[in-house]
């Protein structure tokens, strides 16, 4: 069986187990450079030798190397064992520089797997659209809620004062007689 871009079921990674490789680093949706050695099934020393031999394809947005502190959070947040006794610190490659590897590499593992990564940044980005356009709307919502809260205040204000006994004595309406 194949899917709609005619690559073969049995050989395609689930979309969400993908999406659990993508982290947030400085800003920009990512993927280790292991992680996506091995999506695209070549070794990490292999994919890293191939960005610096065409490093002109990988500017700052596309790929960057993680600094320690940031590895040290990476492996914290997310219970992270450990990297395989790596000498150096690992690179990280955005959407773009997921794509630009799978060119460089050009297995045919590689280009079939870029598809599926793509996909995968671009479910996360809708994901955290969604998120960003129901916080606008509460936000609105409260401003509005807010406003109506000081009119019913005052509404309720003005009530009690209708609802309390008068002070002053009133005087009688009607005749008297003398009597």
């Amino acid at each position: 069986m194949r899917c709609q871009d005619g690559v073969k079921m049995k050989d395609v990674i689930p979309l969400p187990q993908v999406e659990r490789l993508i982290f947030e680093i400085r800003g920009q949706k990512v993927i280790l450079d292991t992680d996506l050695a091995a999506l695209y099934e070549v070794k990490t020393y292999r994919l890293n030798e191939q960005v610096k031999r065409n490093k002109d394809r990988f500017p700052e947005d596309f790929m960057f190397q993680l600094t320690r502190q940031e590895l040290t959070n990476l492996i914290s947040q997310f219970a992270i064992s450990r990297w395989g006794g790596r000498r150096t610190l690992p690179y990280v490659f955005t959407e773009h520089g997921a794509i630009m590897a799978a060119s460089v590499l050009n297995t045919p593992k590689a280009v079939e797997m870029s598809v599926f990564i793509v996909r995968a940044f671009i479910n996360l980005r809708t994901y955290v659209m969604q998120f960003k356009e129901i916080a606008k709307k509460v936000t609105e919502l409260e401003a509005k809620v807010g406003k109506h809260d000081e009119a019913i205040i005052n509404i309720v204000q003005a009530l009690h004062q209708l609802m309390q006994p008068t002070k002053q004595p009133r005087k009688e309406i009607g005749f008297k007689s003398n009597k």
